[in-house]
């Protein structure tokens, strides 16, 4: 099947040509050739077969939090997720709470539930602004956790759906072994009950330490993950690369493991200005760092 069936198919849930810029957090970059909407399982089984069959490489936006996508227009389809896919429930087996959390959650909004029904060992997801999809897709985490710490399998389409297991996908720092053209539609987890106003207390704790620690705006999160041993930001810092400006992208001089880009600004920017960034530190110290990001219609970073 082509993608001009799957469009024919996709009626009023598909956007020929549509920008994505404004669904990452950067509100910058190009456009796809194709956004598609799946509200729900159903939308999945109905359209599925026709996504298997284009050749199109499939994206999944999620929250585009970990996203810079280049100028231009990029022959994909772009996929967003809608509240079909955002559920969150869970039950008691021996001890052990079994949560199921839908691909389109926003992890903020399922640390805060989970804390706040007293299941616990989520908390720190509260700071990292993206779905559990992603978040499944690459391992992520923060404040002394990740997702390979509570993610018992996951619910994953690639041409028909299947279930997943922890040790199948094979978590690594901040990888795993999701790939190209897969989707992550659900997550099982496995926390534990819990104090649930230490939890909400802990809550408070991340959100406040992120505010008074990383920058607002438009940005999204850490550009390079942390080498072992070490920290990005830190040393970013440690060579003065604080404010260091390129066209309409900039350093962070509140965190500069972040980047910051104007209101009407350039994902090549953004790209430009962290690949000369990654130089610096190389020569300056040895250590090659590696992107974080998602890209987009970008050339490897060498």
């Amino acid at each position: 099947m082509s993608l001009v069936e799957l469009v024919a198919r996709a009626g009023r849930r598909v956007s020929e040509h549509a920008a994505l810029g404004g669904l990452t957090t950067y509100r910058v970059g190009g456009s796809a050739r194709v956004l598609l909407s799946l509200e729900g399982p159903e939308d999945l089984e109905e359209l599925g077969p026709a996504m298997a069959g284009c050749a199109e490489p499939i994206v999944v936006l999620g929250n585009g939090s970990n996203l810079l996508v280049n100028e231009g227009e990029h022959d994909i389809i772009a996929l967003r997720l809608g509240g079909g896919f955002a559920g969150l429930d869970w039950r008691d087996e021996s001890g052990t709470l079994v949560v199921h959390a839908g691909a389109a959650l926003d992890l903020p909004v399922a640390a805060r539930r989970l804390a706040g029904a007293g299941v616990v060992g989520f908390e720190w997801a509260v700071g990292v602004p993206g779905t559990v999809g992603g978040a499944v897709a690459m391992n992520a985490g923060g404040h002394g956790s990740d997702m390979a710490a509570c993610v018992a399998g996951a619910r994953v389409w690639r041409g028909s759906t299947r279930e997943v297991t922890a040790s199948e996908l094979a978590f690594g720092y901040r990888t795993s072994a999701i790939g190209p053209g897969e989707i992550v539609l659900e997550a099982t987890l496995h926390l534990t009950h819990g104090d649930a106003e230490a939890a909400r207390e802990r809550v408070r704790e991340i959100v406040a330490w992120r505010r008074a620690h990383q920058p607002g705006g438009a940005n999204a999160g850490s550009v390079f993950r942390n080498p072992p041993g070490d920290a990005a930001g830190r040393l970013i810092e440690s060579i003065g690369l604080k404010g260091l400006r390129h066209g309409s992208a900039e350093v962070s001089d509140k965190h500069a493991n972040f980047i910051l880009v104007d209101a009407g600004g350039r994902a090549r920017d953004v790209y430009e200005l962290a690949r000369e960034v990654a130089r610096r530190v190389h020569e300056a110290t040895g250590v090659d760092l590696v992107f974080e990001h998602r890209l987009i219609g970008f050339e490897a970073p060498a």
